[in-house]
């Protein structure tokens, strides 16, 4: 990714832009610990930053879903969604508790709090990743690689054992 300063980005774009990939950072890791391939795969849209882009990243992932965008005031906004399952919520609820805290004026240097849109939520990744994976013109497919956590770990030693 080219460095912001260049892009021309406003302080306020800057911290919306720095909020949605820590926000993305610390979902790959929440989905890394999942041992079910399928989850883990996602469906990532990238172009480039312009002042006519509308998308500029879009992460979607059967449980997750994450996108950085220009809103007609050409200020950057994040939408996002979860799946609602219960064998997964220990993922969503971190992914989003880490959304909302990352752009709470407590946190950020500018107040940020109004970049995250829910004008239109996405309550079924699941089902958006089906039928963007049947289109396949803008995004490509990304695989997350499993990372066990230290409780996985342990667990995986003492079935060995």
């Amino acid at each position: 990714m080219k460095p912001l300063k260049r892009l021309g980005l406003t302080a306020y774009d800057e911290a919306v832009h720095t909020a949605y990939f820590t926000s993305l950072k610390v979902a790959r890791l929440l989905l890394a610990t999942i041992e079910r391939e399928e989850l883990r795969y996602s469906l990532i849209r990238e172009d480039p930053i312009t002042d006519t882009a509308c998308i500029l990243h879009e992460f979607v992932n059967p449980l997750i879903y994450l996108r950085l965008e220009r809103g007609l005031d050409k200020t950057l906004s994040i939408r996002y969604g979860f799946e609602p399952c219960k064998d997964y919520a220990h993922v969503t609820v971190a992914f989003t508790r880490t959304l909302y805290k990352v752009t709470m004026k407590d946190t950020t240097s500018l107040n940020i709090e109004n970049s995250i849109k829910t004008e239109w939520y996405v309550h079924n990744p699941d089902e958006m990743y089906a039928y963007i994976e049947e289109q396949m013109k803008h995004h490509s497919f990304s695989l997350i690689k499993h990372k066990p956590t230290a409780s996985q770990r342990k667990q995986l030693l003492h079935a060995v054992a």
